[in-house]
């Protein structure tokens, strides 16, 4: 008798709890229609340009013929995902993405914050406005620009950084032919392009730290060093937080626009990454089933180290995403 009275008990409250959730949420509709209204063009164009297209992820599971169509194409199951993960070729790629991504989060997520702390240390209004625009500008520029700019600083055959080297008694380097290089020719080259542009949302989050813990820091006698590491750094570890979760997600996408236009055949072997493969075997050799297969494959690992990265913050650091 008891289990049975407190299955009574417990579902009117849920019930209850249901019919309330919604009934709230109708208030709120009445209240503010015309900001819901507002909403639907977003909606409407997540669902079409985002949800709509994952009806594609079929072709991973088909043997895809463009002449038959999705629909007339023939199952085949996990196939392609067994030559995926028995493919040398995709372990090779997939370890140069898992390294340029982890070279840029190492070297590359920090660089803004510092960018950030220092300019926000700045007093002369003009001069961190034109400090500002001159980090920012490279950003608005595109991955093909950048690349034939730094082609032409590091050519060998009259590039301003390898007449400098040979002036200098050294030998010309191959910045873009020599596997050991490249690599950090993508870390530098991205870093000069993004760092800039990162430093806005740290800025911001610094403009939301209470003056006057600085004001109290100092009649305490900390100097900058003190009020960066006691009070700067701890305001700013939340949107650090956020920004690393999001990076996290995209940590198997390493730069695929970047190296698509930068690298050759002479350096596939440590920078051809899940984008660029996914590229030239969708694209080049037209497997578009097995393409898809790795896309499908990219975009299940980011979801899953999102989901974890934000599951560690909330346990460990009581903050996250949601």
């Amino acid at each position: 008798m008891e289990p049975a009275t407190t299955t009574n008990e417990t579902v009117p409250k849920q019930s209850a709890g249901t019919k309330s959730y919604f009934g709230r949420l109708w208030v709120d509709i009445r209240k503010d229609w015309d900001l819901y209204v507002a909403l639907i063009p977003g909606i409407a164009f997540i669902l079409l340009f985002k949800y709509t297209p994952m009806y594609g992820i079929i072709i991973a599971f088909k043997d895809y013929n463009i002449f038959d169509g999705m629909a007339a194409s023939p199952w085949v199951g996990f196939q392609h995902f067994e030559k995926l993960f028995s493919s040398d070729s995709f372990l090779n790629v997939f370890r140069n993405t898992l390294i340029i991504s982890v070279y840029k989060i190492v070297f590359l997520f920090p660089l803004p914050i510092i960018v950030a702390i220092l300019m926000n240390e700045l007093k002369n209004i003009i001069f961190k406005r034109s400090i500002q625009t001159i980090i920012y500008l490279p950003h608005f520029l595109s991955w093909v620009i950048v690349s034939g700019l730094f082609i032409d600083l590091l050519s060998t055959n009259g590039g301003i950084v390898n007449k400098m080297i040979v002036a200098l008694g050294g030998e010309p380097i191959r910045f873009f032919l020599d596997s050991s290089i490249f690599r950090s020719v993508i870390v530098a080259s991205a870093g000069w392009k993004e760092v800039g542009w990162g430093t806005i949302v740290y800025l911001a989050a610094l403009t939301g730290i209470d003056p006057q813990l600085y004001e109290a820091a100092r009649i305490d006698g900390a100097n900058k060093w003190k009020q960066t590491l006691h009070i700067t750094i701890p305001g700013l570890v939340p949107i650090i937080l956020l920004m690393f979760i999001l990076r996290l997600g995209s940590i198997l996408e390493a730069g695929t626009e970047q190296i698509l236009v930068m690298y050759n055949p002479s350096v596939y072997n440590v920078a051809d990454v899940i984008g660029t493969y996914v590229y030239r075997i969708g694209l080049g050799d037209q497997d578009y089933s097995f393409s898809t297969a790795v896309g499908l494959f990219e975009s299940v690992i980011a979801f899953i180290l999102i989901v974890s990265g934000n599951a560690l913050s909330r346990k460990f650091l009581q903050r996250g995403i949601w």
